[in-house]
């Protein structure tokens, strides 16, 4: 009972602990900027609001909690050596590196310098001055680099296990500029989760509190000095992904990004627990956590430049981008990637002629549509007032939009400054490119 109380109160003390840094707020507030920035850029390329960046917020908080405490009881058994320090130096770099580049957010980057520049630590005397920068030498030397690179795989894993699920619910349409400057339909693929952690880990010096009176039942994997017991860590951190397709339907493109996170989190998973077997192999894990990553980020660009546009009008008739929830197209089952052929009886092959051949019959509408294995399938439903004049469906851009997708702020200083969600066709258009968590 007195072991359960004491778990308790480390509980209880961690809690505090992670309230009190900036850091989960800082996490929750970069992910707020993120989905308003993207609700806003629907409205102004379809005048509609395909979802509330409120319950996406909220639900991101409710997954986030979930895959911490999932997180947190897998990591008792690890025994990794993470402190109060090791957090800070984790979002220090991340803060630096997020004013290179927003994708760099992503702590595989963070971890992975930690760990290189502990390594290029080990061949200095910085630690043995008695100044800041000894202070801060002996603080980094303390790192439990190894812990930091197997807990970093593990987010990715759960990573994986969300983008496969989530993903294409977290997409949204957009319009882009293609080749030649020629506009396409695409998605933007995108989601963020806050994940408040619970480590457990032996008491150091740096550690106020632990119990001193109960031994682990159990090895970690790391194995550490437990003899002076153990207290509870709180880390708070963030995963997160953006895609962007121009090619492939949503939850292909979710597939294709989970398969990539699953066997990067499957090797940095393996190169920690090498490296913790063999310190000497600390710098390979560490050039591998960010080499890979970029890798994957590579891949996925050179992959959809080497595929052509799939949301484009063809012979058939007009391709549809999105759904709007809640109206006819939804209710009649209409899919992305699908092509309104036939009207009302009537030839569509262009935005005219589908409001013309809806105008034929106020009171009905009959469908004929290619679904996207290429065959023809029918709908019907009544019309009704306050029906979507459009159905309800997100047509691929033509010769006459307006608007196209801008591309997204590169840098923390853009995401701050640039909160503009598109171009005019014609105006100048900022750097920025695709992050994946």
């Amino acid at each position: 009972m007195e072991s359960v109380q004491a778990i308790l109160k480390l509980l209880g003390e961690a809690a505090l602990q992670l309230v009190a840094q900036p850091f989960y707020y800082i996490a929750v507030l970069f992910i707020i900027l993120q989905y308003v920035r993207q609700m806003r850029m629907e409205r102004q390329l379809f005048a509609v609001k395909l979802r509330d960046w409120k319950g996406l917020v909220l639900k991101s908080l409710i997954t986030g909690l979930f895959i911490g405490v999932s997180v947190s009881v897998v990591s008792i058994f690890v025994g990794t050596t993470l402190t109060s320090s090791a957090v800070l130096w984790l979002w220090s770099i991340a803060a630096l590196l997020m004013l290179i580049r927003i994708r760099y957010l992503c702590f595989a980057y963070s971890a992975g310098v930690i760990t290189l520049l502990q390594w290029v630590l080990g061949f200095t005397p910085l630690a043995d001055r008695s100044d800041w920068i000894g202070t801060l030498a002996m603080s980094l030397e303390r790192v439990d680099a190894a812990g930091l690179l197997f807990l970093v795989a593990l987010l990715h894993l759960a990573e994986a296990l969300l983008v496969r699920a989530q993903g294409d619910k977290l997409s949204t349409p957009l319009f882009l500029e293609g080749k030649r400057g020629k506009l396409v339909g695409g998605y933007l693929l995108q989601g963020f989760w806050p994940i408040p952690l619970f480590l457990l880990a032996p008491v150091t010096s740096e550690s106020v509190t632990g119990i001193t009176d109960y031994s682990l039942p159990w090895t970690p994997l790391f194995g550490g000095d437990w003899t002076q017991g153990w207290t509870i860590v709180a880390l708070p951190m963030i995963i997160g992904f953006t895609e962007m397709t121009r090619s492939m339907l949503p939850r292909t493109k979710a597939k294709h990004a989970a398969n990539s996170l699953l066997m990067y989190s499957v090797v940095l998973l393996a190169m920690a627990i090498v490296a913790w077997w063999q310190p000497i192999l600390l710098p390979l894990a560490a050039i591998t956590s960010f080499l890979l990553h970029e890798a994957i980020v590579w891949h996925s660009l050179r992959t959809e430049a080497s595929r052509s546009p799939l949301y484009v009008h063809d012979s058939r008739g007009l391709r549809i981008l999105g759904i709007v929830p809640g109206t006819p197209a939804e209710a009649m089952g209409l899919l992305v990637g699908e092509i309104l052929h036939k009207v009302n009886g009537v030839r569509v092959r262009t935005k005219e002629d589908l409001y013309e051949a809806l105008v034929q019959n106020s009171a009905f509408c009959k469908l004929e549509i290619y679904n996207f294995d290429g065959e023809l399938k029918f709908a019907q439903k009544a019309r009704y007032a306050g029906d979507h004049h459009q159905l309800g469906v997100i047509l691929a851009p033509d010769e006459h939009a307006n608007y196209y997708a801008a591309s997204g702020p590169a840098s923390l200083l853009g995401l701050l400054r640039g909160m503009r969600a598109s171009n005019r066709r014609g105006r100048s258009e900022s750097s920025g490119e695709n992050i994946q968590g």
